[in-house]
């Protein structure tokens, strides 16, 4: 059983993926941070996060493994280094934005999560990021995209980066996530995009136990239409 959960930055798709493979007993891939682990790798190596052909060498040089913590999380593993909060200060995710819109690099990411999502040891996997119903596992029978008030979803990652003890700004968070949204939905590959099958959830208002119970709801009765249940 697959699950997607696409959307921007912002409309609460890690925190609500994790709940929800936690309570299925699925395993969480969050493919953001594969980005994320490549565009950390970029700026330690001083490598031009801009440049198709330097990403390209870089991405054939890396040796990427994903690994899953003992609280179902998640954590990616570079050349032999465990990574963790490297991967999530916002120069990172200046950087993330960079790389993600690079078809060299989304070409090489490709065939990784979908080898993941292959995986036969294993019930199911709950997947967030901002192609998988269109681009990773256009097959998923269960598909939802989040959305939510541009101003609410820069509250959230700014709470976020202070919760972590990394300095924000709110005026600067919401400017970095306007400019991530307009690269996103513009790329030539895989551009952010609801899937024509995918469920739409506005989070704005909602809580995240209201999110998790109707979504456990669609996927219990997408299990049953699949035989998986």
């Amino acid at each position: 059983m697959i699950v997607t959960i696409d959307g921007p930055a912002g409309a609460g798709k890690s925190t609500v993926a994790k709940l929800i493979a936690a309570k299925l007993g699925y395993i969480y891939l969050d493919t953001g941070a594969l980005y994320r682990a490549v565009a950390w790798k970029a700026l330690v190596t001083g490598t031009d996060t801009t440049s198709p052909a330097a990403m390209e060498r870089l991405c054939e040089r890396i040796r990427l493994n994903i690994l899953h913590t003992q609280d179902g999380g998640m954590a990616v593993e570079v050349d032999g280094l465990l990574l963790n909060a490297q991967i999530r200060t916002p120069e990172v995710t200046r950087a993330a934005a960079q790389v993600a819109v690079l078809p060299q690099v989304r070409a090489w990411l490709l065939p990784i999560q979908q080898a993941f999502g292959q995986r036969r040891d294993i019930s199911g996997i709950v997947a967030e990021g901002r192609d998988l119903g269109t681009k990773v596992f256009p097959n998923a029978p269960a598909k939802f995209f989040f959305k939510a008030d541009a101003a609410e979803r820069a509250r959230r990652r700014h709470e976020e980066l202070v919760t972590a003890g990394k300095a924000a700004d709110l005026a600067q968070t919401r400017q970095d996530l306007d400019a991530r949204d307009g690269r996103d939905r513009t790329r030539e590959t895989a551009p952010l995009v609801t899937a024509p099958d995918a469920i739409e959830i506005d989070t704005t208002k909602l809580s995240v136990d209201q999110v998790v119970d109707h979504m456990t709801r669609v996927i219990g009765e997408k299990e049953k239409a699949a035989g998986l249940a």
